[in-house]
């Protein structure tokens, strides 16, 4: 089957709301890793945005980060596979 032949159309769309929503239940129940406080800026209407919706909204901003940095982490070295060794001529 060919991607072009999928039908998607029964799949609703995601909203940002949903997106946010979904990270948010993300990694909530595990340990609670050691915070620094910073100064950080923002858009404004990028934060009225989180504030808007509720208690919360820092972690769920701390959770966006987190989920994006482990999405663009890379493999660690040990388990990428060398290329066997040159053979001498």
């Amino acid at each position: 089957m060919r991607d072009e032949d999928i039908d998607y159309s029964d799949i609703p769309q995601w909203t940002a709301e949903d997106f946010a929503r979904s990270v948010v239940t993300w990694g909530l129940a595990g340990p609670n890793p050691p915070k620094e406080l910073i100064t950080l800026r923002l858009d404004a209407e990028v934060l009225k945005w989180f504030r808007a919706l509720g208690k919360g909204y820092q972690t769920r901003i701390n959770l966006l980060l987190r989920t994006y940095m482990h999405a663009h982490t890379m493999a660690p070295a040990q388990s990428v596979k060398k290329p066997p060794p040159r053979r001498k001529k």
